[in-house]
């Protein structure tokens, strides 16, 4: 019974959160006649395992590295004289307001690995099937509540938040929301002039 309500309970949970909240941003871009020799730098230096390619602010596709693999290394083509936009495959996109149970079936729908990730038109993140699948459902829980908080929509009180206490980083049933933190009661009352921390007891 508990496993079937918790079922029932998790679609509506992926609903609330919404793909910006998972996104990763900013994203590292190229132009379209940038090399493969550059754009595999930039993956380097900014430990990224792709590449979104931009012309006028618009993207117009993504180059990873399996790309960089498949299409220039085990060809035996020379990277720096490989542009993007021989080997870039199609970029589909998401609006950032849109829920991250929809990022997941587009993702499953189109075959993709990777999203571009679209706010007023712009590109503000991306966001691939790694980042879905590595979102379990007690972490989307969590974040859903800390963002109905934070936009005071709370329908329970705080005190009763689980989680990682951003003081201490240990786990808490009873997180209450302090001056922009998720903070547990023994950080909370060590923080409070006066009191004296239950360790010293």
């Amino acid at each position: 019974m508990a496993r079937k309500a918790k079922a029932e309970r998790e679609p509506s949970i992926l609903s609330k959160v919404p793909v910006k909240d998972i996104m990763n941003s900013p994203v590292i871009t190229a132009s379209p006649d940038e090399s493969v020799r550059e754009l595999a730098d930039k993956m380097d230096r900014n430990k990224v395992g792709s590449i979104v390619i931009v012309e006028n602010g618009k993207p117009l596709g993504v180059v990873s590295e399996f790309d960089v693999v498949t299409k220039v290394s085990v060809k035996d083509e020379l990277p720096s004289k490989v542009p993007a936009k021989d080997v870039m495959q199609p970029l589909h996109t998401i609006e950032a307001d849109k829920p991250l149970t929809d990022a997941a079936r587009l993702l499953r729908k189109l075959g993709t690995k990777r999203l571009g990730v679209m706010y007023e038109n712009k590109l503000a993140g991306i966001i691939s099937a790694t980042d879905v699948i590595s979102v379990s459902p007690d972490l989307v829980y969590i974040i859903s509540q800390k963002a109905s908080i934070i936009k005071d929509e709370r329908t329970r009180s705080p005190t009763n938040i689980s989680g990682y206490c951003d003081e201490c980083d240990e786990w808490s049933d009873y997180l209450q929301f302090t001056d922009g933190r998720f903070v547990c009661d023994e950080c909370r009352l060590s923080n409070v002039p006066g009191e004296i921390p239950p360790e010293a007891m």
